[in-house]
Formats: C-alpha cells, structure tokens, sequence
C-alpha cells in the first residue's frame, strides 16, 4: 500500500488556546518544528459549532431556500477561518500545490465543522482530499492494526432489517463494482436477517466492511448507540471489546445516518467509558479508517456517493480523493446548494491507496513482445558483424552464392516477410551447414510465427554449431537467445542457467557487449519473479557498460533498450512519472536510430501509463501506433499479446463489442500458433467480459480453460481463478 504526498495540520489545546501547525510530509519528523499559538474562546467555538448543526438542520422546501441555507454555512465556515487559523497557515492553504491535507487533532476539538472551514472560494473538504487523525486523552493502549497483502477481503453488510431496499440496492451495486473491476478482491454479500453475533464474528476476518442500513445514535447514552441489526443494535461497546482482541478491518464505511456524529464531551480519561460515537468507537478499537456519515441522506443520493467512492478506490487513487471526488459527484449531480456533500467524514490518513493497479500479466506480455522484437535487430546485428569476418578471413572458401542468400533473408526478416526469411535461410544452411550467422534468423522467424518446436531445435542448433566452430562470442549469443526462448516458456529454472552461462563466459572473453546484453536479460527474468531491486541492479551495470562506448551504434541501441527496462521497472513500482522518463529516453534514441521495431514496445509501454492515469485516448493511441507495427512485421506472437491489451482497454471502459472482438483475436491467433501465456489471457479476458454481461455458463466455460493453462504455468492465477468459480457457483 501507498501513500501520496500530503500536509499536515496539527492542532492542539493549550489552557485557552490553541498551538497549531501546518507542516509538509517530509517537515513532520525533523526534531525541531514551528508551532504557533492562538487566543480563541472555545465558548464561541461551540457556539459557532452549534449554528452549523442548526443550519444543517434545516429543511429548505425550494431552491431559493436552499441558496440561503448555502450562504448561512459559507458565512459560519468564513467565520472559522478567519479567527481559527493563523495568516501563515492561511496562506499556505491557499496558495499550495499540495492536494491532501490531514488533521491532527486533539480529541477535545473533533467538535468543531473542519471540514466546513470556507476560505472565501472552497471548502476544505472540497479543495483537499482530507481526513482526521485524534489524539486521545485516555492511557496509551498499543492498538492491533490489520496488515494488507494485494488480495483484500471486502464484506458488505446491507439492509439488515429488511426495510430499506435502497440499502439493499446499494450493496448489490457496491459487489458488482468489486466483481467486474478488481480481481484481487474477494467480496462477501450479506443481506436481511443479520443478527449480532454474525457481526460479531465474522466482522474481524475482512479488510473492508461496508454497512448500509440504518444507525440509531443515543443522545442520552452514547454507549447505546450503534448499527441496528435483525435482533437489535450493535453497540459501541461491542466494538471496543472486539478491538481488544482482534484486528478489525483497515476501512469501514458507515452509510448510514449519524454514523460519524461524536459527543461533544470527552472527558473521560478511560476510554472504554468515554462517551464515544461510533467513529472513535471503530478508531480505538484499531481500524485505521472509517467513514461516516453525520445526519440523514437521501437514498438516491446516498446510493450515487458509494458506487462513485468504490469507483475511485478501485481505480486506484486514495482514499482522501476517493471521497473528495465523490463529494464533487454529488455536486455535479445535486447541486452544490443541496449540501448532500457535507453527509461524509474520513478518519484516517487520507493519502493511503488500498488498491493498487496490479498489471503483471500484461507487463509480462509486452515484456515479451519487446524482446522477441529486440531478438530481430540484435539477429541482424550478428549476421552483419559475422558477415564481415567471413569476408575478410574466409571469402576464398565461401560460395557467394550463400552471402547473397544470407543477406536477402535477413532483409526478408526485417521486412516481417517470415516465411520468406526461413525459405532462404534453410537454402543457406543446405549448402553450408557451418554457416552460423544464418541460425538464429532462421530460428527468431519461427519464433515470430509461432513455432515453437522449429524455433527451439535452430537455436539449439546455433549452439552446437557455436561449439564445434570453437566460435565464442556466438556461442554466448546463442545462450543468451536459448534463456530468453525458456523464459518466454515459463520454464525460469533454465532461463537462467542460460543467462548466467552467457554472462560468465562474456566476463572471461572481455565482451563487454555481449556481457551488457546478458545482464539486460536477467534483469529481465528478475522483473517477471517481481524482484525489481535486483533487476534494477542488473541494468544499471549494464547501462554503465554501454555508456562507455557512446560511438557504437550496438551499445547505443543497448543503452536505449536499458532505459526501456528501467522504466518497466519504475512502471511495476506504480513510479509512472519516472517510468515515462526513461521510456521517453529509450524513444528518443530508437527515433533518431530509426528502430522501427522498438518503437512499437515503447508505444505499447507507454499506452499502458496512460491506461492506469485513466487517460484512456492517449493510451489507445500508442496502442493503435504499436499495433501497426506488428501487423507490418506479421508478428504473430506479438499480436496475440497486442489483441489482449486493446480487448482489456475497452472492457474497462465498458465498450464490451470492441472488447470481444479484440479478446475472440487473441484466442484465435494463440490457439493458431499455440501461445499458452496469451491463450489463457485471452480465454480469461473473455470470462470476464461474459460475467459482465450476465452470461454465467460462458463466464465458467472460459475461465475453466484459462484455469488448465494456468495450473501449469501460474499456480497463482490458478488459485485465484479457482476462487472466482466457487464464488460464481455460489451466487
């Protein structure tokens, strides 16, 4: 999990005073740090308090009285800010390019409507993506905070009673956003009937509980208060008591009227006995987050906030921004004057993201398509340099014929024309089968169609050849090529005996070029078992090796393929602006050398940024530019693997025709050339699409396809798949 760069505004009281300060994220640990104090009457802050609650009380009958109600609440929230918060903070909040902002607040202050604070233009709670942080009066107790791992367990807890069909309604909706967006969240769905000690012991097994219903607030005694189940109330006392023993969920919401509402007296040392809501109920009890709401809502409107909410969490933003935006939804939808936006508070740290964007399948596959691309100029490459040896050293013995040959297939090759690089490459090898320059192309073209047999017996056949010639620097190429082929294959344990045997053999020749190249590959296996600190390792001694040749055009092409790595790692790392930096570098240099082949990675690499920042044009474009290219290439492993990317960009914006043919492409192509990777891709891709459209029977079909290819090749995506069935049999 992550957080976003944030400031912090820490408040405390001090006698008849207040000690503030606002401080950014890297200011908040130094030793030393600035406070400032301000004289306030807390009568008046109470009172002004007060009016806010009143003016929220109202009910406004027309939109004339609810523009009045709007003004009343900018005027009391000026108010706030004008003599709360001191002229440096002041003007810090309204000048900072920062978007988050976290209270720290002293429990005696929860009171007061920060949120409502008005500034003359904004609210707070709509200029930040804010949340509270209370420092409580009571004992230090060491509270048990829930760990999350990438696979979070949701469950939803709607219309208990059985009388509210909007809460029903609102829950089914929340699920089906889990189920269509998020792969890595199992979502439990419980609704009607749902008596105290369900809560009670099944609360504690999820990260993320969601109540929809109706919460009865005691004004009498707080302790009282709580969810209204089947059989009575879930009590805050019962949340306290749980916290002692278990670890509660890392985010609650309540979506229910005065769930977030806190007593104005807190004044109890012991907070077992302090007269709580239900909010600090949840926060002493260990949940880092809750989110409340602090009177009646609408229920369309209410409805309207919590998929927009679950919406943005899911996309991967914070959980501040997921608030604040949903509060502005509400504001394009309602009306800025129907204050349904003021319902919602967050206690928490708002720049916490729950969920990351997870792309390791589809980074895998690009991954591939770029070294099977990088495979066709580095292969032209060698059979250019050995071209030359031969020429000088060994033209008395050589038929011309052959050069001729050798030269129009690996032309042929790099025009996409597969087929007719093979026929004259095995035309070659029937003449001279010592002449090793010609393997490797004949082997990439058989790898670019998909055949994989013939491919893996040239490679092979490269090696021996290597061997037998004695011929050294050809040989660490050809276990260089036999690594990437085993990778491709998910078969790792041999991969990377290639790879270590070309880079141990490269560092005993003194072939910094080749030793670069070997290097960039197991980087490359590292990224693919998610070791990226490694891998990070690996490419910059490769980075610094060709730095140091800046005049070859092959260490400059390595380099520039460097750059692409690197930002594949920083682009795993959820780094995007580092990732398009080097991405970009990587382009400048495949531009000015006229790569065409590597540019189409770069476009797809981009593309995808451009998928997880939501800029979803921008990313069908650079798809679209990659696409091109391969098609030019008649690059048919690379297809598959393009037809799956541009198949999952239009199931997430829900254009689920497009999706389809791109998904039904992509199993054609795989199963044609017997791509297992893109295959299951493909067949799980279409499961998905088919959930989304209701169509259970081809959901369960496909993914039990996918399934097969997984158990031997991703036993994780294997077990997750399995759940997913179990889970839609059950529904």
């Amino acid at each position: 999990m992550i957080y976003e760069q944030v400031l912090i505004l820490e408040v405390f009281k001090q006698d008849n005073s207040l000690k503030m300060g606002l401080f950014d994220q890297e200011q908040v640990t130094p030793t030393l740090r600035h406070y400032a104090q301000v004289g306030v009457s807390f009568d008046e802050l109470k009172s002004l308090s007060s009016e806010m609650v009143a003016i929220l009380n109202r009910l406004p009958k027309d939109q004339a009285s609810r523009l009045d109600q709007l003004k009343s609440l900018q005027k009391n929230g000026r108010l706030f800010w004008d003599h709360l918060l001191t002229r440096p903070i002041k003007e810090k909040l309204k000048n900072t390019a920062s978007s988050t902002l976290t209270l720290v607040l002293d429990e005696e202050l929860i009171y007061i409507p920060w949120e409502l604070i008005f500034d003359g233009t904004d609210f707070l709670c709509l200029k930040f993506s804010l949340g509270r942080l209370v420092r409580s009066r009571g004992e230090p107790t060491s509270l048990r905070y829930r760990d999350l791992s990438d696979s979070l367990r949701m469950l939803i807890l709607a219309n208990p009673n059985n009388d509210l069909k909007s809460a029903y309604t609102e829950g089914l909706d929340i699920k089906n956003q889990f189920s269509h967006k998020n792969k890595k969240v199992h979502v439990d769905f419980k609704s009607t009937n749902i008596d105290k000690n369900y809560v009670k012991k099944n609360v504690c097994d999820y990260d993320v509980v969601h109540f929809a219903g109706h919460c009865e607030f005691d004004r009498k005694d707080d302790q009282k208060s709580g969810w209204a189940l089947s059989d009575g109330f879930f009590r805050i006392e019962d949340i306290l008591k749980m916290g002692q023993s278990s670890y509660m969920p890392a985010l609650v919401f309540s979506n229910a009227c005065h769930s977030a509402q806190v007593n104005l007296g807190l004044l109890d040392s012991q907070y077992q006995q302090a007269s709580f809501g239900m909010a600090s109920a949840f926060l002493f009890a260990g949940v880092r987050h809750y989110i409340g709401s602090i009177r009646k809502i609408e229920d369309n409107a209410s409805l309207v906030f919590a998929r927009e909410f679950y919406a943005k969490l899911i996309s991967g933003i914070s959980v501040g921004e997921a608030l604040r935006l949903s509060k502005l939804k509400l504001v394009k939808e309602y009306g800025v004057a129907s204050l349904h936006w003021v319902n919602y508070l967050l206690y928490g740290e708002p720049g916490f993201v729950f969920f990351k964007i997870h792309r390791h399948t589809g980074v895998k596959r690009k991954l591939g398509a770029f070294y099977k691309k990088l495979m066709i100029r580095t292969s032209l490459t060698f059979a250019l340099i050995c071209l030359s040896i031969f020429l000088s050293i060994w033209l008395p013995k050589i038929n011309p014929g052959k050069v001729y040959l050798f030269l129009n297939s690996a032309a042929q090759y790099n025009k996409g024309n597969n087929h007719e690089a093979i026929s004259l490459g095995e035309r070659v090898i029937d003449q001279d089968q010592d002449f090793i320059a010609v393997y490797p192309i004949v082997a990439d073209a058989y790898q670019r169609l998909g055949n994989q047999d013939k491919a893996l017996k040239y490679y092979f056949d490269y090696m021996l050849k290597s061997e037998k010639a004695n011929n050294k620097k050809h040989l660490i190429r050809s276990y260089i090529k036999l690594g990437w082929f085993y990778q491709l294959d998910v078969q790792y344990p041999k991969a990377e005996q290639f790879y270590e045997k070309a880079i141990n053999l490269s560092r005993q020749l003194k072939d910094k070029q080749n030793e670069a190249v070997a290097l960039r590959k197991l980087a490359v296996w590292h990224i693919d078992k998610e070791n990226y600190g490694q891998a990070l390792d690996l490419l910059t001694k490769s980075a610094s090796i060709n730095l140091e040749y800046p005049n070859s055009p092959e260490h400059v092409r390595n380099l520039a393929r460097d750059y692409f790595d690197i930002g594949l790692v920083f682009a795993n790392k959820d780094d995007y602006t580092a990732a398009k930096d080097f991405y970009g570098k990587s382009l400048k240099i495949f531009q000015r050398l006229k790569l065409k082949n590597e540019l189409s990675d770069c476009y797809f690499n981009l593309g995808e940024i451009y998928l997880y920042e939501k800029e979803y044009q921008k990313a069908l474009d650079h798809y679209f530019k990659g696409l091109k290219v391969d098609r030019e290439q008649n690059n048919k492993v690379n297809l598959a693997g393009d037809f799956n990317m541009i198949g999952e960009l239009y199931l997430e914006i829900d254009d689920l025709d497009k999706a389809e043919s791109y998904f039904k492409q992509a199993l054609g192509l795989s199963t044609q050339i017997n791509s297992r990777t893109e295959l299951a891709d493909a067949n799980y891709n279409l499961g998905l699409l088919y959930k989304k459209k209701g169509r259970k029977n081809l959901t369960r079909q496909y993914w039990r396809q996918a399934q097969e290819i997984y158990r031997l090749t991703d036993l994780d995506q294997y077990q997750q798949i399995r759940a997913q069935l179990l889970e839609l049999n059950n529904n």
